[in-house]
């Protein structure tokens, strides 16, 4: 939808008046509304991929509330790092987790549609105005905000495969992967991406998961088992 609003009005004449031969037609062909609204659509529609996406990262910080094996034993230790020797050392994927929360929480806010505004100009000509140029720029930050939260996820995730493989002799768990699942996993842990199960520095991680999602690799990944 958002996509062929904006085509519709990238191919429209936005002069005024519009001179065709000579009949000369003046309106409003110039406002913005069109593609302001559609920009405000984009914002909202593209912000809840973050919104559940912040959720389902939630839910791997849970280690005492997440699967157990047949012993009774918690599969996934909280904030997906293991304990370390002093109580305290390894927070793991929590401050991750923090950085997904409060992108999403910044974009509740860039949410707001900018097309609800209006301040009029130019001695009173210039009214009403679209505000389409701030509802492109708070689309385009909303979009890198999904991608980062985004990213995280997809650490998070392949960091919970990782400390199955490696816990699977102490809790007696085997993971097993789909293909799809296991290709993603390859991809991330084939790519700079530094998976351990202790503490580690997060942003040169992040910073590498959100290029695999932004250059498309995991989708080229799984592309074939989508249904079309």
């Amino acid at each position: 939808m958002v996509r062929n609003w904006l085509n519709i009005e990238l191919n429209s004449a936005t002069d005024n008046p519009i001179v065709v031969g000579d009949n000369i037609l003046v309106g409003g062909n110039f406002h913005g509304e069109y593609p302001a609204k559609a920009l405000d659509y984009l914002a909202i529609g593209i912000h809840e991929l973050s919104s559940i996406s912040e959720r389902r990262i939630d839910k791997l910080m849970h280690g005492r509330n997440t699967e157990k094996n047949s012993e009774n034993e918690v599969i996934l230790p909280s904030f997906l790092v293991n304990p370390a020797p002093v109580d305290g050392l390894n927070s793991g994927f929590m401050i991750a987790h923090c950085t997904a929360a409060a992108l999403v929480s910044e974009n509740k806010g860039l949410c707001h549609p900018a097309s609800v505004d209006n301040i009029p100009t130019s001695d009173g000509q210039e009214d009403h105005v679209s505000m389409g140029g701030w509802a492109a720029r708070k689309a385009l930050q909303v979009v890198e905000n999904v991608e980062t939260v985004l990213g995280i996820e997809l650490l998070a995730s392949c960091q919970g495969m990782f400390l199955r493989q490696k816990n699977k002799g102490k809790t007696g768990d085997e993971p097993k992967l789909t293909a799809p699942l296991q290709k993603v996993y390859d991809l991330v842990i084939g790519s700079s991406v530094r998976l351990a199960a202790n503490d580690i520095y997060m942003a040169p991680n992040i910073e590498a998961a959100v290029r695999l999602l932004r250059e498309e690799k995991v989708w080229q990944e799984v592309e074939e088992y989508i249904a079309e």
